[in-house]
C-alpha cells in the first residue's frame, strides 16, 4: 500500500526532508511559465502550501543576468522555503546559474528536464535532456557540486511511448547527488493532451529512495488523493489546479491531512484577494506591462462566476488599472452574500506545468 504522508503518526505528521529543507504537507505549487512568479508565489504561500517553485528560468539569460531573470528568480522571506528552477544544456552554465540563486536567497535548486515546449527542446534543454542520459548526468552532478543547497529534479516519464526511462534517470539522478524527483505523467510528446498516468510514477518510486512527487492533472481534493495512492509519492505538484484559486494548495493540505473539505472563501475574500493580488503585480512589473500580465489571472479568478465571460470581455480592453478595478469591485460585489456552488479549477482543459 502507498505511503499517505498526511496521516499522523502519534503527534507527528510525516514530511518530506530534503537535505536541511523540511516540507511540512508536501503539496507543492508547479513552476509554471507567466504563472509562478514572485506575487503569485506569495499569495499561494500565504493561503498555504509547503513549497512553490519558480517559474523556469534559462540557466543561460540568469548567468548573463538579465533584467527579466532577476525578476523570475526575485525572492522574499514570506515565502521561504523558495525553490529556484533552472532549465539549460551546458553543464558550466548550469553550474554558475545555481550558484547565483544560492547567493540570492533560493533555498532549493531544480532542474527542469520536463518542458515540452519546442523552443526549449530545440535548445536540448528541457525534456529533450531526456534523451541524452549521459548529458543529463553531467548537468546533474555540475549543479550538485556547485552549490551547498540541496538540488531536486523535475522530469516527465520519457521523450515518448517507446521511451520510457524515468525510472532508469532517477537512478542516476540519485547517483548524481539528486534529493527530490518530481515527474509529470506524461511524455514529451504527449505535450499537455491525455491524461496523466500516474501509476507509472510509482516505477520511479520504486527505483530510487528518494523522494517522489507526483505531478499532472492534479485539479481536485480528490484527485490528489488518488494520485498519491496511485504513484505511492511522498507529495503531490500542483499546477493548474492552482490557476484562479491561491488558496486551493491548503484545501489540498487539509483534505490529505484529515479529509476535511475546506470551502473556498467567501466572494468578499476572493475579491480582497483578487485586488491584492492585482496591485502586487503592477508593483511588481510596473503599470504598462503588470495591467496586461494580470488580465490572464483576473479571467482564471472569475470563471464560473455569474457574468464571467463578459467581465472578462471588459478587462481585457481595459488599459487604466484605476478602471480595471473598479471594474472588479463591480463584478464581485453583486455576488457577496450569493450561494454559489464550488468552482471547477478554472484552469482545466488548459496547459499544466512542465
Amino acid at each position: 500500500m502507498p505511503r499517505i504522508w498526511a496521516v499522523k503518526i502519534g503527534d507527528e505528521k510525516v514530511s518530506i526532508q530534503i537535505g536541511p529543507v523540511k516540507i511540512d504537507d508536501p503539496v507543492i505549487l508547479a513552476p509554471m511559465s507567466g504563472v509562478t512568479d514572485l506575487p503569485f508565489r506569495k499569495l499561494v504561500k500565504r493561503s498555504g502550501a509547503g513549497l512553490v517553485v519558480s517559474e523556469m528560468i534559462a540557466s543561460e539569460a540568469m548567468i548573463r543576468m538579465s533584467r527579466q531573470s532577476l525578476k523570475m528568480a526575485e525572492n522574499v522571506p514570506e515565502e521561504a522555503p523558495m525553490a529556484v528552477q533552472l532549465a539549460g544544456c551546458e553543464p558550466q552554465v548550469m553550474a554558475d546559474a545555481a550558484k547565483l540563486n544560492a547567493d540570492r536567497g533560493a533555498a532549493l535548486i531544480d532542474i527542469n528536464f520536463g518542458c515540452p515546449v519546442k523552443k526549449v527542446v530545440n535548445g536540448h534543454a528541457g525534456s529533450a535532456l531526456m534523451k541524452d542520459e549521459a548529458k543529463a548526468a553531467k548537468i546533474l552532478e555540475a549543479t550538485v557540486k556547485a552549490v551547498k543547497l540541496p538540488v531536486t529534479l523535475k522530469m516527465r516519464k520519457g521523450w515518448d511511448q517507446t521511451n520510457q526511462n524515468a525510472p532508469r534517470l532517477a537512478k542516476i539522478a540519485e547517483e548524481c547527488g539528486i534529493r527530490m524527483i518530481t515527474v509529470h505523467g506524461r511524455t514529451r510528446c504527449q505535450l499537455y493532451n491525455g491524461t496523466a498516468d500516474w501509476d507509472f510514477i510509482r516505477q520511479v518510486k520504486e527505483a530510487v529512495k528518494l523522494p517522489v512527487v507526483v505531478n499532472g492533472d492534479v485539479v481536485t481534493v480528490e484527485g490528489a488523493k488518488t494520485a498519491l495512492e496511485k504513484s505511492g509519492a511522498d507529495g503531490v505538484m500542483v499546477g493548474r489546479g492552482a490557476y484562479g484559486r491561491p488558496w486551493f494548495l491548503n484545501q489540498v493540505i487539509a483534505y490529505l491531512r484529515d479529509g476535511a473539505r475546506l470551502p473556498s472563501p467567501a466572494i468578499e475574500a476572493q475579491m480582497a484577494i483578487v485586488l491584492e493580488h492585482y496591485e502586487a503585480m503592477l508593483g511588481h512589473y510596473g503599470t504598462q506591462t503588470g495591467v496586461k500580465i494580470a488580465r490572464k489571472h483576473l479571467g482564471w479568478y472569475s470563471k464560473g462566476l455569474p457574468g464571467s465571460a463578459e467581465f472578462r470581455t471588459r478587462i481585457n480592453q481595459i488599459a487604466d488599472p484605476k478602471v480595471v478595478m473598479e471594474t472588479v469591485r463591480a463584478f464581485y460585489e453583486p455576488l457577496i452574500g450569493q450561494d454559489l456552488p464550488e468552482r471547477d479549477a478554472p484552469g482545466a482543459g488548459e496547459r499544466e506545468a512542465a
